[in-house]
């Protein structure tokens, strides 16, 4: 899964890194129409229900419009809302979708086929169980193991974060979605809110030692397909399965990031290994 990622980039630089149009804050929008764009602090210890940067591409083209590639740059809620929920804290339950059911799963079906996203991070973090003898344990999820919950109770968590080795941002695979509170008085703007979920497949096998999933990440001269919402199912299927783990660096990190009350960079640094010497850096 991914439960936690850094993100401090302003939109400046995120507009850059990601080859965007510059776009003016606006002083208002119809958040009805189109996802908004508001300045956000930089976040170390990024959690579910928070405001994150998504990336938007291009809307359904004819062929005379020239090739397709990313668009703008928006804010929108981490934890996906499908159109017909009735309470939007269900979107803390939606934080991820499988790349295995995407496709079919109701509440992101829809999304996937016609609202993709990039989900701009310096990095994601995740955590390795350890026994309390310190043997590293089997990664597994609530989906194949039963017993997880029993498990990850009785075991320490060592945090772990994975990045580009060369400073860029990641482009984590996400879909989003557009949802109005049936409760809300009619003009109420506060009452649409969009949202996302980012995309999780299983471990590539550098990384699987950690835990049994990851989040998709998009490599660059894949963004333009991903966004563009024409790309056919066949194609979407290979980017799922395209992460380009070879290029990250995994660095044991300070326990302070099991707790969202701590926000700083101090996060994403290296910390000696648990084992003693340097800093596991695995690749």
């Amino acid at each position: 899964m991914c439960g936690r990622y850094a993100q401090s980039r302003n939109v400046h630089q995120l507009q850059l890194a990601f080859g965007l149009p510059e776009q003016a804050l606006p002083e208002e929008a119809d958040p009805r129409a189109w996802p908004p764009l508001e300045e956000l602090a930089p976040d170390y210890n990024i959690s579910p229900g928070r405001p994150v940067y998504a990336v938007l591409g291009p809307p359904p083209r004819s062929e005379d419009q020239g090739p397709p590639g990313p668009r703008s740059l928006h804010t929108m809620r981490w934890g996906l809302v499908p159109s017909w929920a009735k309470d939007r804290n269900i979107g803390y339950r939606m934080i991820n979708a499988r790349a295995e059911t995407v496709a079919d799963k109701p509440a992101f079906r829809t999304a996937f086929r016609r609202r993709r996203c990039l989900l701009p991070a310096d990095a994601y973090y995740e955590w390795q169980l350890v026994g309390r003898d310190g043997a590293v344990q089997a990664s597994t999820s609530p989906v194949t193991d039963p017993h997880h919950k029993k498990r990850k109770s009785k075991a320490d968590k060592k945090p772990y974060s994975i990045r580009y080795r060369d400073g860029r941002p990641l482009a984590m695979a996400g879909v989003f979605e557009r949802w109005r509170d049936p409760e809300a008085a009619e003009d109420d703007p506060a009452a649409w809110v969009w949202s996302c979920a980012v995309i999780t497949t299983g471990a590539a096998p550098e990384l699987a030692h950690i835990h049994e999933r990851m989040p998709v990440v998009v490599p660059p001269e894949d963004w333009a397909a991903w966004l563009d919402p024409a790309t056919g199912s066949d194609d979407l299927t290979h980017l799922l399965e395209d992460t380009p783990v070879d290029r990250f660096a995994v660095d044991e990190v300070s326990t302070d990031v099991n707790s969202i009350k701590n926000n700083h960079p101090d996060l994403l640094e290296p910390v000696p290994s648990t084992e003693g010497g340097e800093p596991e850096t695995l690749f």
